[in-house]
């Protein structure tokens, strides 16, 4: 008589429990969620990523840097002016402290001129400086679409998540239902005398567990909603519908092979690191072109006067155009210049390291995620077979418990198992997804 009296105690603490935790999940707003495709989340995340945006700013950076460079072809002009007011000349004849003689000068002088120097010839320099704001621009490019890239794989994982916890209150809202029939047939079998109330009581008890897992369900779909709204730049109590339905073709698996072909020709890390390298190239070959000469073209053209150019002056208006080439070796190169280079060979021969290690890296992650990819499609064949003997099972189970051939326990325990091996498969598509959009992040082809 007690031990009745204390469970159903029990299962009013659990009522009441549930009905606050209900009453406090009322408090989400409970406004018509926003149907989202992946695609569309996909869009709303590349718009409102702070972090893509500051990617394509840098990469726009190098691209008018690359234009800044070319840009110093043209030859470099200069335009200058002045006006002056010369004193005339003291001549000490008889020595420093006797009165000078003043020799008359030309008082007011001003001169206008214009002169222009081409590069001919710098040892490659600038061509080679244009390389290389070409491969910092390539750079910049692939570290975009990197970003691009893991953004998304971000918001796949908080949209799947969402996805899966719908799923979980689905489940669980059917299950409920199917628990609440059975508690009514099992009650007329205890009036009719055929059970114990304890068997009435377990299953009341079992029912309000559930009840409280879908509160738990619910809050996490809320959790779920808010993370993906962040990410998507929605307000964070707006629902979203997470509608799209299982692709077939994710789950097409190919050979590591093949997979790795891909990778080769498309990882992002794959071609940083080889950019690099030719951005090591470069800068050796920018170094050892420090002791070429330089070779150019200059002029000059000014309008002055008075003419001193040549004697005898003359207080008059002139014109004088000069043009040439020049030519200069830097002769101190020649052994400043030796450390310089061997500091970039070893650069170069660094970075070549460091790329090998990347291909050895980038391998590792393709035969990894392959991998996990094939072992999530195992699991979902394994997982939909669980439903099936699950269903099966909870059958046989519920048809002998009400024939009096097993235990309330049974019957329980084969609920559990059935609802249990449901959201097993949900799960296990889910993560087969998250698996696929991993494997297609690595490629770089997500």
């Amino acid at each position: 008589m007690f031990i009745d009296k204390s469970k159903k105690l029990i299962y009013l603490l659990l009522t009441l429990q549930t009905s606050f935790l209900f009453a406090q999940n009322k408090l989400i707003p409970n406004a018509e969620s926003k149907p989202l495709s992946i695609d569309q989340m996909w869009a709303n995340v590349i718009d409102n990523s702070r972090k893509i945006h500051l990617n394509t700013l840098e990469s726009t950076i190098a691209e008018e840097e690359i234009s800044e460079i070319k840009i110093e072809r043209l030859p470099e002009i200069t335009l200058k002016g002045n006006y002056e007011y010369a004193t005339n000349i003291p001549v000490y004849e008889n020595g420093l402290f006797s009165k000078p003689t003043q020799h008359e000068v030309i008082h007011w002088l001003y001169k206008v001129s214009t002169d222009m120097y081409l590069n001919i010839y710098n040892g490659n320099k600038l061509n080679l400086k244009i390389d290389k704001k070409k491969t910092l621009s390539d750079i910049a490019k692939v570290q975009k679409d990197m970003t691009v890239s893991e953004i998304k794989l971000q918001g796949a994982i908080y949209y799947l998540s969402l996805q899966r916890c719908h799923i979980f209150k689905e489940l669980m809202i059917k299950d409920i239902a199917n628990q609440e029939k059975q508690l009514l047939e099992i009650k007329a079998l205890y009036k009719n005398g055929v059970i114990l109330k304890s068997d009435v009581l377990r299953v009341e008890l079992k029912l309000s567990n559930q009840k409280m897992m879908l509160v738990k369900i619910e809050n996490d779909i809320a959790i779920a909603n808010q993370k993906l709204n962040i990410l998507i730049g929605l307000p964070d109590l707006e629902l979203v519908n997470p509608y799209q339905e299982l692709d077939p073709a994710l789950f097409e698996l190919q050979s590591y092979e093949s997979y790795l072909e891909v990778a080769q020709k498309k990882s992002y890390d794959y071609h940083i690191s080889e950019k690099t390298v030719d951005l090591r190239k470069i800068e050796l070959k920018s170094t050892k072109a420090n002791v070429k000469p330089k070779i150019g073209m200059y002029g000059e053209f000014y309008l002055a006067n008075p003419q001193i150019f040549l004697y005898p002056y003359s207080p008059s208006n002139y014109t004088l155009g000069i043009f040439g080439v020049r030519a200069s070796i830097p002769i101190s190169e020649l052994y400043i210049n030796r450390p310089k280079v061997k500091v970039a060979q070893l650069n170069l021969e660094k970075e070549e390291v460091e790329h090998h290690h990347i291909d050895d890296k980038i391998r590792q992650q393709v035969y990894e995620n392959y991998l996990r990819f094939k072992e999530s499609l195992i699991k979902i064949d394994v997982a939909r077979n669980d439903v099936a003997q699950s269903t099966e099972n909870a059958r046989i189970v519920k048809q002998n418990y009400f024939n009096q051939a097993a235990l309330i326990t049974d019957l329980l325990d084969a609920d559990i198992q059935l609802l249990q091996s449901r959201f097993d498969f949900a799960s296990t598509k889910i993560a087969a997804q998250i698996q696929y959009y991993q494997l297609q992040n690595v490629l770089g082809t997500l």
